[in-house]
């Protein structure tokens, strides 16, 4: 895997975990905001928004535990013969 593209997927994915979880719950507990495409979660009902946004975290934490493993695994890159 890409370096590049290694960092900007986990960059994307803690980004939206956080955005769809911690601050989800944040928002809907300690402000009067109306839910927005940045907190889905927040539009649905009390107990359901929690265990959405909730989940929301445990995905984006098993997706970056994935891309890390994988990005582990793959070689490191090689150098092009003629010196590319």
């Amino acid at each position: 895997m890409n370096e590049a593209w290694y960092r900007l997927a986990m960059l994307l994915v803690l980004a939206a975990g956080v955005w769809e979880g911690p601050l989800a719950i944040v928002f809907r507990v300690f402000t009067d905001k109306a839910p927005s495409a940045l907190t889905a979660a927040n539009y649905l009902p009390a107990p359901w928004c929690y265990l959405a946004a909730t989940g929301a975290t445990v995905a984006a934490l098993g997706v970056i535990a994935l891309l890390d493993a994988a990005h582990k695994r793959a070689p490191a890159g090689k150098e092009r013969p003629g010196g590319g």
